[in-house]
């Protein structure tokens, strides 16, 4: 299975510029809002014409705008899981999974919308309308719907963004199975960087409609390169940095200098550490370790989020910093004195 997009599309509030490789396993789309991420996906499937570009899925060309070649919707063969599932409101379960497959005889599209209908738990329910269904189970005849067609690719839109989180929960884990058993292309696209995390195996970061270098997602949460990947995968604690020497690093939004491992870039813009990474000591002789005062406290339903503040400059930002319940031994004006790690600073 092979995926090759490098296209652009001219959209009145920014330009859409999207570049990547993919052969196998999921590929997600992270980023904020309005950042490309959903238009991306109808430019795949045909929905949506991109300005100028190549579209390639598995060796069939969907779009090549040098050659004039712009595939059809239904020359395409993709599945796609909108957001609101876009169920036919008029017609029943039956109906709407048929609508994928209505080209086919009569006796072959009832035996295989039959075994779709088995396979995604919806027996019982086959007359029911979309406004009958909970939405667990519109999720399910919206995606046999989109798979009965055996799609060379898979586009999911945020999924379960108009679920309920225990029903998220549930329902991610019955399309992963699902998809694990499926051997097209998958592009997921979500906002959420816990989701992107456990559903994904490679992810792009969308900027401004501009797609960054596709990234494994270990990789990516562990070395951000970009100021917008360090941010959409969740860091918080980040600082406008310079370089100081060849292995220092001034934080001037923190007010500290930090040694680093390997030389400092000349073209260091900052440094970031994420709130779980930052060690708690009992004294301030190690390396990169200073003291702090704990300036408020937030109660999470597992864990406490400290906010503190430097104690020679309190000026400067305050750091963020994540603590189990357990571990919970800190009071409003406490000096603290914190470690941020070399092998957990990142820079870029």
């Amino acid at each position: 299975m092979s995926l090759y997009v490098n296209i652009e599309k001219h959209l009145p509030s920014f330009d859409l510029k999207i570049n990547f490789e993919h052969k196998k396993g999921v590929l997600g789309f992270l980023g904020a809002s309005g950042s490309g991420k959903s238009i991306s996906l109808k430019c795949i499937s045909g929905l949506v014409s991109p300005s100028k570009g190549e579209i390639i899925v598995n060796d069939k060309v969907f779009y090549d705008s040098e050659n004039k070649i712009n595939l059809n919707c239904q020359n395409r063969k993709v599945g796609y899981l909108f957001q609101n599932y876009a169920l036919f409101p008029n017609m029943n379960i039956i109906d709407n999974i048929e609508a994928g497959v209505s080209n086919i005889s009569s006796k072959k599209r009832k035996s295989l919308t039959k075994e779709y209908i088995e396979r995604f738990h919806l027996e019982g329910l086959e007359k029911h309308y979309p406004w009958q269904l909970s939405g667990g189970q519109q999720q399910r005849v919206a995606l046999a719907r989109a798979l009965i067609t055996s799609p060379d690719i898979l586009l999911l839109d945020e999924p379960f963004s108009a679920l309920d989180q225990h029903l998220r929960n549930n329902l991610e884990k019955e399309l992963m199975d699902i998809v694990k058993n499926y051997s097209g292309n998958v592009i997921f696209v979500t906002h959420d960087i816990n989701e992107a995390y456990r559903v994904c195996d490679d992810i792009i970061v969308y900027e401004n409609g501009v797609s960054l270098e596709k990234r494994d997602k270990k990789d990516l949460f562990n070395y951000p390169k970009t100021l917008s990947e360090a941010t959409l995968t969740g860091c918080k604690n980040i600082s406008k940095a310079r370089k100081t020497s060849n292995n220092t690093i001034y934080a001037e939004n923190w007010g500290h200098e930090y040694t680093i491992n390997n030389e400092v870039p000349e073209n260091i813009e900052y440094i970031c550490i994420r709130a779980h990474n930052i060690e708690v000591c009992t004294y301030n002789n190690a390396i990169n370790t200073f003291p702090y005062i704990v300036d408020n406290i937030v109660e999470n339903p597992f864990e406490f989020t400290i906010y503190l503040k430097n104690s020679i400059n309190p000026n400067s930002n305050l750091v963020e910093f994540k603590t189990e319940k357990k571990n919970m031994s800190f009071s409003l004006n406490d000096t603290v004195y914190l470690k941020f790690s070399s092998d957990h600073l990142f820079y870029f």
